[in-house]
């Protein structure tokens, strides 16, 4: 059986490479935190139950999560949670998979929001149902799309993320544009081409950037009333004019000069981008709600955040990471792992969480709260991405779905790059899409 476990998952671990790098119910504790749900996830023997965590976000927001572990095990004596970071989504994926089929998986894990249905479909994760008890309610309905794999409940929002356009509103105001920046493609394209200095065939500051990475593509989609896959998810719907639309915007600001395309791959992209608007290399650039505080705090100049200009409408996927509990943790462990999750995930952690990182909170109720909306009055830029989930969809979750966003990246950089056309990239991505969805 051993062998049989270790077989399944390593090869789910090789399919999922590529991109990243038994299973039942069980009985709930109590979840209203009290002292009395707390010693249900205690040892019979009185020992405190311990867990592991892990998590995928380094730098600032990943200290404010080791304190925020602090906290919790100093008021949960019955439990210990030892907390490791793992690296980015892709490297924590991979270290998961390669823990389940090793035997030495952590009990509760970050999982980037569009892997949950991946996860979820190897039995890797446990079903929350008979945990929650109906307490998934308290959170925001929007976030709520990319947490049920067949019907079931597997993951609760954490660090919960739109994409947003900043923008240098120093650098707006110097060259005559409203700071709240532009609303549309059209006047994306028309700010870019304003804030672009070049001296002599070399230029200074870009107007616009971006990494070519499937968060963004698939908002511009949306914007253009399309969707990346078919409703029963076996086709990959992006070969028409609302899958080109996006990357055509983008190859021609590129190619006249006013967007700049970051070198690198995946988040070292993001890196690049992040950092060229913080030198003053770029005055816009699409990035995570995530990075708010770190770009504010680091900034020499007044950051503006705002929703993602518009085609036919405006639209966004949601992102970031849900808490799931893994299936093959002990019954103990589980209640523990929940205890956790439930914690971490409720209004008074999210609140602080929220204001700390800029990832927005995730219960109606913290929205609403007097600290939330006084911190709103403060500062706009907080309630953005907030705002923005009028217009946001669940991120595609099949899943081939982390195969196939591998395909579609590869395949749009390529026409970034001058390596193919549109149509010679999106016919492309097509064409091996079918074999993904086919597995």
């Amino acid at each position: 059986m051993k062998k049989r476990w270790a077989s399944i998952f390593l090869m789910l671990l090789l399919s999922m490479s590529l991109i990243l790098a038994g299973c039942s119910g069980q009985t709930a504790s109590k979840t209203d935190g009290s002292a009395e749900g707390e010693q249900a996830a205690g040892s019979g023997e009185g020992k405190p139950v311990e867990i592991d965590f892990w998590y995928a976000l380094g730098g600032k927001n990943g200290k404010v999560i080791e304190e925020m572990v602090k906290e919790f095990n100093a008021t949960h004596k019955n439990i210990v949670v030892k907390p490791a970071y793992q690296g980015d989504y892709y490297q924590n994926h991979a270290k998961v998979l390669s823990a389940v089929a090793a035997g030495n998986q952590p009990d509760v894990t970050m999982v980037e929001i569009a892997s949950v249905g991946a996860f979820a479909d190897a039995k890797v994760l446990e079903d929350l149902t008979p945990y929650t008890q109906g307490v998934e309610k308290k959170y925001i309905p929007g976030l709520m799309g990319n947490s049920y794999w067949k019907d079931k409940l597997y993951a609760i929002p954490f660090n919960r993320s739109t994409p947003l356009l900043y923008v240098n509103r120093d650098m707006l105001k110097a060259a005559n544009l409203d700071p709240s920046g532009p609303k549309t493609w059209d006047e994306l394209v028309k700010y870019a081409r304003a804030l672009t200095k070049k001296e002599g065939d070399k230029t200074k500051t870009y107007g616009f950037s971006t990494p070519i990475d499937i968060w963004f593509y698939e908002a511009l989609v949306f914007q253009n009333g399309g969707n990346i896959l078919s409703e029963d998810g076996k086709q990959l719907t992006i070969n028409n004019e609302a899958g080109k639309a996006p990357l055509k915007l983008w190859s021609d600001m590129v190619k006249e000069g006013i967007m700049k395309n970051p070198p690198g791959e995946k988040y070292n992209a993001w890196d690049v981008a992040k950092q060229d608007f913080l030198n003053k290399q770029v005055g816009m650039i699409f990035t995570s709600t995530g990075d708010l505080q770190t770009l504010k705090s680091s900034a020499s100049f007044d950051v503006g955040a705002a929703f993602l200009p518009a085609a036919k409408s405006y639209g966004v996927p949601t992102g970031g990471a849900n808490l799931v509990m893994l299936a093959k943790s002990s019954d103990e462990e589980k209640k523990a792992a929940w205890e956790f999750i439930k914690w971490m995930s409720d209004t008074p952690q999210t609140i602080k969480w929220s204001l700390a990182s800029g990832y927005m909170p995730v219960t109606t109720e913290a929205v609403q709260s007097p600290e939330m909306q006084e911190a709103y009055k403060k500062d706009p830029n907080l309630k953005v991405a907030v705002d923005q989930l009028e217009y946001a969809k669940p991120r595609p979750m099949v899943p081939g779905y982390k195969e196939l966003q591998e395909i579609i990246m590869s395949e749009l950089q390529r026409a970034m790059l001058g390596q193919a056309t549109v149509d010679e990239a999106l016919e492309t991505a097509v064409k091996k899409a079918q074999k993904t969805l086919k597995k």
